[in-house]
């Protein structure tokens, strides 16, 4: 694939880029090595003032931070605000609470001073997407760079003006030379990056095939890897639960991004008696929202990343009606330049089709309609997915068996999915493993030691 911007709003190439050849690549890894030397012997304090000088600098230019990343994506301008936003509040929060996660951990072993302590592993292998560009790095980059890791970013190359103004922003903050930077390289180049004795771990967000690439990848050269894939997100409904506030969550989470990301809600699982009422507000609210410039400030869903991404949709949309779905609204792309797909919204969904097999990336809702509390859960774990999920329910009971029973790395109560710095994030299934963010951030890339002192009159020995 190019490396290329492409207004997804328009179809203009608006920049390229030439990728990293063999020799430029060397020197960037052998900058990480000899970065992380120096960096990992910094104080925490250190760490914690140039993170929060980036937070600085995301607020003071988070327009313009936006306005690429809408360029590139073609996210509305207000969610890209919001994302860098994000971003800032993510550097803060790792910057005040790492040193804290990863202080000494104390044993109780009689006689002896035995404790856990965390060191960074080294260079990480960041390959990340390009729905949400900023807040997909900053939230691997803050903790692991806390923690006294270097990265190494490879963003999808339809966002490489992003993953530059990413690197320039750290390298603004003062992070020494070689402790953060982006590779432009495809795809091909991540196996032998992977496999270079100097990177020592590899984070992963992405599709499910890309996953299991790198997966393999990672395993075969014994090196930590977290991997977050694809969603296909429950959302159920039951009669006790506020209705209009149910739906209008419904499509809030379905079109987070033009309805490309991970955590949307995708199938909507809704009590019989009152299927009937939430699928007509469900259309009604869908048919109400303005697609078009993502710049404008009244539009609700701008364009789809990429002319192949409308085409893989509607395919689905097509097969999953052609197998008997009933299509409610939408489901013909926009004519006109751009990659539009209007809100669309499918009912009665049958066994095999895409929409019950495949996560649909872009605006496409899909109902389902569940007889009590046991079918939901039927229904909602009916997937390969296990990503995040969501019940409206004011019934307590419903609600603990929700959260018991759903396959799920990730369940909400009357709130929809979402990702916070404060908070773990991750799935299960083949929604990936491995876990991002709060705690587990900070943890995820380093080295646990155990230390044991004896006293210094003590001799040694015992048995393994």
């Amino acid at each position: 694939m190019a490396i290329a911007s492409t207004n997804p709003t328009t179809g203009e190439t608006v920049r390229e880029f030439d990728p990293l050849d063999d020799g430029q690549l060397e020197e960037k890894l052998a900058r990480a090595a000899e970065a992380f030397r120096g960096y990992r012997t910094t104080s925490w304090a250190e760490r914690a003032d140039l993170l929060r000088r980036a937070a600085d600098i995301l607020d003071d230019e988070a327009d313009d931070l936006a306005r690429t990343a809408t360029l590139e994506v073609g996210k509305t301008l207000a969610s890209s605000v919001a994302e860098v936003g994000k971003c800032a509040k993510g550097c803060r929060w790792f910057a005040e609470h790492t040193e804290e996660i990863l202080a000494d951990v104390p044993h109780d072993v009689p006689g002896a001073e035995v404790f856990t302590r965390y060191e960074p592993l080294g260079p990480v292998l960041a390959v990340m997407p390009w729905n949400f560009p900023y807040w997909q790095v900053f939230r691997f980059a803050a903790p692991a760079l806390m923690a006294g890791n270097v990265g190494l970013l490879k963003l999808a190359s339809n966002v490489p003006q992003c993953a530059l103004a990413i690197e320039d922003v750290l390298r603004r903050a003062g992070f020494p030379d070689g402790v953060f930077q982006t590779l432009l390289v495809g795809s091909g180049a991540i196996e032998g990056i992977i496999a270079d004795d100097r990177v020592r771990a590899v984070t992963l967000t992405g599709s499910e095939p890309a996953g299991r690439q790198v997966g393999a990848a990672a395993g075969g050269a014994v090196k930590t890897s977290v991997l977050e894939l694809g969603g296909s997100d429950a959302f159920i409904v039951m009669p006790s639960a506020d209705l209009d506030d149910a739906v209008a969550n419904a499509v809030s989470s379905r079109m987070l991004n033009n309805g490309q990301s991970c955590i949307n809600a995708k199938r909507f699982i809704v009590h019989t008696e009152i299927a009937g009422e939430f699928e007509r507000r469900l259309v009604e609210r869908m048919e109400a929202l303005t697609v078009g410039d993502p710049m404008a400030e009244d539009t609700d869903c701008g364009p789809l990343s990429s002319p192949d991404a409308v085409e893989t949709l509607h395919q689905q949309v097509r097969d999953t009606v052609a197998a008997g779905a009933r299509l409610r609204t939408g489901g013909e792309p926009l004519p006109g330049p751009g990659n539009f797909y209007p809100p669309t919204v499918l009912t009665d969904i049958p066994d095999g089709s895409p929409a019950h097999r495949e996560e649909l990336f872009g605006p496409v809702a899909t109902v389902w309609h569940a007889r009590d509390a046991d079918d939901a859960i039927r229904i909602a774990n009916d997937s390969t997915f296990g990503l995040g999920g969501s019940a409206w329910t004011r019934d307590a009971g419903e609600q603990q068996r929700f959260v018991n029973e759903v396959e799920t790395g990730m369940m909400y109560i009357n709130k929809y999915t979402e990702s916070t710095p404060e908070v773990p994030f991750g799935g299960a299934k083949n929604s990936g493993y491995g876990r991002e963010l709060a705690g587990f951030g900070p943890r995820t890339f380093v080295n646990a030691k155990t230390v044991w002192i004896a006293p210094t009159e003590q001799g040694s020995g015992g048995v393994e």
